[in-house]
């Protein structure tokens, strides 16, 4: 038997680590692409689609997020997480690839629904196998996993100030169908499948060769075996996990209200309160720089008083941080508050994820991890209509971060109401 020396292990897991990290880049990439193009595409000379066809492409594309999250998460628990997250990332790559070539509105929601669908996929199958190789430091492995998130939103940003002015908007799509291509044969070569996974589907062989490579335990085969034949997607619906798969379902589509809510309001929001355009763009800034501290944070504070106690900690501080900034303050002490409230509600829908992951066993993980996506994703359609509402209505602020702040204070009950599970990651 070759022996494996602990940098091998380390190395190996660091690919998983690595290239599930960038396949959340892309997710983040897709969160402000269309945002970033639909000025160019709808502006006044020879413009490519209306403002309501922007509004329908961007929609239909949140509505193919929902339901790659909500089928490729079961897909994923009877495939196999490696082929789940090749095949989600090839769909998604090919298809942002495609709308660089359309030439009407329609043809870009089309691919732009197929892009979604294969990317929402991606999030609950990383979160799977960086739980299942993080030798039980889950909580800080999912948040660094999500820091990808925001690295992709900011960098899709500065991409989008360098290519739009020389080479136009449909380099965009190329820029970022590029790596994903790019990671395909990457991912063929070096990304192992789960041996929680392997092991669940009974093949203890296979899953003694990866774990033994990755320097990772296995656990009482004989109890994944037996938890393989009587769990499976429909085990959500019942007991004992019914309970938890309400909670989640609740927080996560609050969570994720919160986080594309703010995102498209949240300037908006600060021009009305009397900071001006500028300000109120810093602010949006400051939020997801924060948001990338916020996760390391979270992680670390997970791990170590349990991934429930760190939700309900961490949407708590959401919901007062939210209520504090409908209060007119100096600017230089807002400043510091916009960032801290980006460490807070960003991060909290993380903390949700990987609670989710810990919380079931392997046969059913992706499922699960893939629902709570899915219905989350319902709340990210519905966070940029409410913001949108009250804007319209004339009621932004102070009323916006009342609302928003009330929807954290939801989350925190609803994850509240769950229970831990021991589960072998």
């Amino acid at each position: 038997m070759t022996m494996q020396t602990p940098e091998t292990k380390a190395s190996r897991f660091g690919w998983v680590a690595v290239l599930c990290w960038i396949a959340v880049v892309l997710d983040g990439f897709d969160l402000v692409v269309l945002g970033a193009l639909i000025p160019t595409l709808t502006g006044d000379e020879t413009p490519f689609m209306t403002k309501p066809e922007a509004t329908f492409v961007s929609t239909i594309s949140l509505v193919g997020m929902t339901l790659g999250a909500l089928m490729i998460g079961a897909l994923t628990d009877r495939a196999g997480r490696r082929r789940a997250m090749i095949w989600a990332v090839a769909a998604f790559s090919l298809t942002t690839l495609a709308c660089a070539f359309t030439q009407n509105w329609w043809q870009l929601s089309i691919f732009r629904f197929l892009a979604g669908f294969g990317l929402g996929g991606c999030l609950p199958t990383a979160i799977a196998m960086v739980t299942e190789f993080s030798r039980g430091r889950t909580g800080k492995a999912s948040t660094r996993l999500m820091t990808g998130y925001h690295v992709g939103a900011v960098a899709t940003a500065l991409l989008g100030l360098l290519l739009l002015p020389v080479l136009g908007w449909r380099s965009m799509f190329v820029a970022g169908a590029l790596p994903g291509l790019a990671l395909l044969p990457l991912m063929v070569r070096h990304l192992p499948e789960s041996p929680a996974f392997l092991l669940a589907q009974g093949r203890r062989a296979e899953a003694e060769r990866i774990a033994r490579d990755n320097g990772l335990q296995l656990e009482a085969a004989a109890e994944a075996a037996i938890l393989q034949d009587r769990t499976t997607s429909g085990a959500l619906f019942r007991a004992p996990f019914l309970r938890n798969s309400l909670g989640i379902w609740v927080t996560s589509f609050m969570g994720l209200l919160l986080v594309y809510g703010l995102n498209t309001w949240l300037p908006t929001l600060m021009v009305e309160a009397g900071y001006g355009l500028s300000r109120g763009l810093w602010f949006l800034l400051l939020m997801n720089v924060g948001a990338v501290l916020g996760l390391l944070v979270a992680g670390a504070v997970g791990d170590r008083i349990g991934l429930k106690s760190a939700a309900i900690l961490w949407f708590l501080g959401s919901a007062v941080l939210l209520a504090a900034l409908s209060v007119k303050v100096p600017v230089l002490a807002l400043y510091p508050m916009v960032f801290v409230t980006g460490c807070f509600v960003f991060s909290a829908q993380v903390l949700v994820y990987a609670y989710t992951a810990a919380n079931h066993p392997p046969a059913v993980r992706a499922t699960a991890l893939g629902m709570a996506a899915g219905i989350g994703r319902l709340g990210a359609i519905s966070g940029p209509l409410i913001g949108g509402t009250l804007v319209s209505l004339g009621v932004g602020h102070p009323w916006g971060f009342y609302i928003f702040a009330a929807v954290g204070l939801f989350a925190m009950l609803a994850i509240a109401t769950t229970r831990v599970m021991r589960q072998k990651i």
